[in-house]
């Protein structure tokens, strides 16, 4: 049996395990550079405010309704995510995570225990020991899983359990409200006369593939009880890793934007060594707005492709190469509104390839001792910044005052992840 959890409003749940002023008050998260809503408390639902509603429109209503807003604090979300993972390992090895506020679990339960009575355990379990309140739906398949946990949360119990003849509920849903298919899909196949989920199920597989393609062909499966999308491997490692930012005010030097590619490629690097990795180059590109004034001028992207010497996750050999390569890409003038690096050719440490046509041999083997030996001293100082907080200790190229940083008005500490934001108890 799978079942997917889901954090209820989980940016606004976050922040209201150590804000117990924010309960039962209409509450908005907002994104990069506090530009718009990207969640809301079932208050601030209420008051009909939409997902994406930008700030300067909340504003004449944040007196009236008394709306609290707060900006997204990544670092607290991100560990709130990882400890909701971590209970949910405690009941089943098999968590497969699928964005951070949601996971899918596979559960096999003996006759006589109860699933919908395990559900409960399950939510009770992840609200006393991390605080986020979660929905539970189970299903034989991952697609009605999805419904089940879509029907779990408008329940009290907060907690479903499909039944083995789900049709009279699929006969009820919008084929657009079906995992996988979305108003682009929905609307091809209102125009054939689907409209309904339960309806969508009862088709060929044929009609399906000629139409529309496998996947959505897959999902009808799915909907009959039939595992046909396949396991995500969680243990696989990421093909790329990146970085990148919208700055909080434009940037106008070259100055700047070296620090804030610096700034980014050093936290993309740190990602690296998580994942146990070696990158072979990186891409970075920077991002400026139009002009208007005097004459109008198209915003646009430059970009540069860097290779490194060898594959590395050393902070200080990839920052050497990245800020060398944005002197070129640097237009006078222009009004940078972002930045970013992507790492590419990412290969584990187990496997480091010599290069092939490096006849060199002892020149090599000092580079690769060398590249270690960088590589383990940036591992000490992510110890020490996971321990201090993160830029306990950082590279001096990152900048100190950091003018082109993103803005965020309203951030709350950051009381999971840094020593010096801990709550205190009077």
């Amino acid at each position: 049996m799978y079942a997917l959890i889901d954090c209820n409003n989980f940016y606004v749940s976050c922040e209201r395990i150590f804000d117990l002023s924010l309960e039962n008050k209409p509450v908005a998260i907002l994104s990069n550079n506090d530009g718009c809503v990207i969640s809301r408390s079932n208050e601030l639902k209420a008051l009909n405010v939409k997902m994406g509603t930008p700030f300067f429109q909340l504003k004449p209503l944040i007196k009236k309704h008394g709306i609290e807003c707060r900006s997204s604090n990544y670092e607290l979300y991100g560990d709130i995510s990882q400890r909701v993972m971590n209970v949910l390992n405690q009941f089943t090895p098999e968590v497969e995570p699928y964005s951070i506020d949601e996971a899918f679990v596979r559960i096999k339960l003996p006759e006589n225990q109860s699933y919908f009575e395990y559900g409960v355990k399950i939510r009770q379990t992840i609200l006393q020991w991390v605080g986020v309140p979660v929905g539970v739906g189970f299903a034989s398949t991952k697609t009605l899983a999805k419904i089940a946990n879509h029907i779990a949360k408008k329940r009290a119990d907060g907690v479903f359990v499909m039944p083995g003849n789900s049709m009279q509920i699929l006969n009820d849903l919008g084929v657009e409200e079906v995992w996988g298919i979305g108003r682009r899909i929905a609307k091809r196949l209102h125009a054939i006369g689907i409209y309904k989920a339960g309806n969508f199920a009862s088709q060929e597989q044929s009609l399906l593939k000629k139409k529309f393609n496998v996947m959505v062909a897959r999902t009808a499966l799915e909907l009959n009880g039939i595992n046909a999308v396949p396991v995500e491997d969680v243990t696989a490692l990421p093909q790329s890793i990146s970085c990148s930012r919208s700055f909080g005010s434009p940037v106008f030097e070259l100055k700047h934007l070296q620090e804030a590619v610096s700034d980014y490629a050093s936290k993309a690097a740190v990602k690296l060594r998580e994942s146990k990795q070696l990158a072979a180059g990186a891409q970075v590109y920077i991002q400026y707005y139009p002009e208007y004034n005097p004459i109008y001028r198209e915003g646009g992207f430059r970009g540069a492709t860097v290779r490194f010497e060898q594959p590395t996750a050393a902070t200080g050999t990839i920052l050497n190469s990245l800020l060398n390569a944005l002197p070129k890409l640097f237009i006078k003038g222009r009004r940078y509104k972002k930045a970013g690096v992507v790492f590419f050719e990412l290969s584990s440490t187990e496997n480091v390839q010599e290069q092939l046509f490096n006849f060199n041999v002892n020149s090599n083997t000092v580079a690769n001792s060398e590249n270690e030996k960088q590589t383990e001293l940036y591992k000490t100082l992510d110890e020490i910044n996971k321990k201090f907080g993160s830029n306990t200790i950082f590279n001096l190229s990152s900048g100190i005052e950091k003018p082109w940083k993103m803005k965020r008005d309203h951030l709350s500490k950051r009381y999971t992840t840094n020593w010096n934001q801990l709550m205190t108890v009077k």
